[in-house]
């Protein structure tokens, strides 16, 4: 087996869960392959890397594994997530985080789930990803978004004006800070914050969700992931702010958006005691009555 890891060289223990991983994964004798920014940073910590782990480029645009592991919080796991592109290759994320919806592998937990995945003893669960297209040019940052596509205003002032259409139809005006456009998956995230609705992860929905609209008749809304959502998004400054998982860019009011599932999908890897409701429990306190 050969395994991609991937990791955020500022978190905490990042080192100390390298070592960790490396020792079980070698006891097995896989070929290791680290990501550029994880391989120099243990090189620069005197890391005693053997000499079979060997590095992924950052210009490499192909990454041959059979699994990908991050190291570090979600934002490591959906960094990783956009480094892998359309490169199917099932992964998983060891916790170095809080929260940890994505990352949900504790360091504790690393024998067992290495032991696990050698011996077959997990599932595949896919996750829809968004891709944003422009009326015009192309984006510089990253057009897939695991999470959600945010549309927010670029100052502190006036609120938005959003027209939006759903599958060609118009569905409102939206008077709003801002707009957001999720996945299941990110229907824990920023969506949740505003009063979306949560979803299993393989749900064949998106929500949208407005962010403080003016008008109390406007609500997060679910529709079909097979639909497109456009918005042709108007301010007083002529320009607006998109966020895609955390990764921003300006444009200009003429700029019209086109959100859509991608044509790919993220897999990932789920091992026993790690379900979606299992984290609702333990990540949310779902359910759990203080009284």
């Amino acid at each position: 087996m050969k395994i991609a890891v991937f990791g955020n060289t500022s978190k905490e223990g990042v080192l100390e869960t390298a070592s960790r991983l490396f020792e079980e994964l070698e006891s097995r004798e896989v070929q290791i392959v680290l990501h550029s920014e994880l391989y120099n940073f243990l090189r620069k910590e005197s890391f005693p890397l053997s000499e079979k782990i060997t590095q992924i480029n950052s210009s490499d645009d192909y990454i041959d594994a059979d699994v990908a592991i991050s190291l570090g919080g979600d934002g490591t796991f959906i960094n990783t997530v956009m480094r892998l592109g359309k490169i199917q290759i099932p992964m998983f994320g060891i916790n170095l985080g809080h929260l940890g919806f994505l990352a949900d592998v504790s360091v504790d937990e690393l024998p067992r789930v290495i032991e696990d995945l050698f011996n077959g003893d997990y599932h595949i669960a896919e996750r829809t990803v968004l891709e944003t297209q422009l009326s015009e040019g192309k984006l510089k940052i990253h057009p897939y978004a695991l999470n959600e596509v945010s549309i927010m205003k670029q100052d502190s002032s006036s609120m938005l004006d959003i027209n939006s259409k759903v599958n060609g139809a118009f569905l409102a005006n939206y008077k709003a800070d801002g707009i957001i456009i999720s996945t299941p998956t990110g229907s824990t995230a920023y969506s949740m914050s505003v009063g979306g609705p949560i979803m299993v992860p393989e749900g064949n929905s998106l929500i949208i969700a407005p962010v403080a609209p003016h008008s109390l008749t406007i609500r997060p809304l679910v529709v079909r992931d097979s639909w497109d959502i456009e918005l042709d998004v108007n301010s007083r400054s002529h320009c607006y702010l998109i966020a895609i998982d955390g990764h921003s860019e300006i444009l200009d009011n003429r700029v019209k958006l086109t959100i859509r599932k991608a044509d790919f999908v993220v897999k990932t890897i789920k091992f026993k005691g790690h379900s979606f409701f299992d984290t609702l429990r333990e990540k949310l306190m779902w359910g759990v009555d203080g009284r």
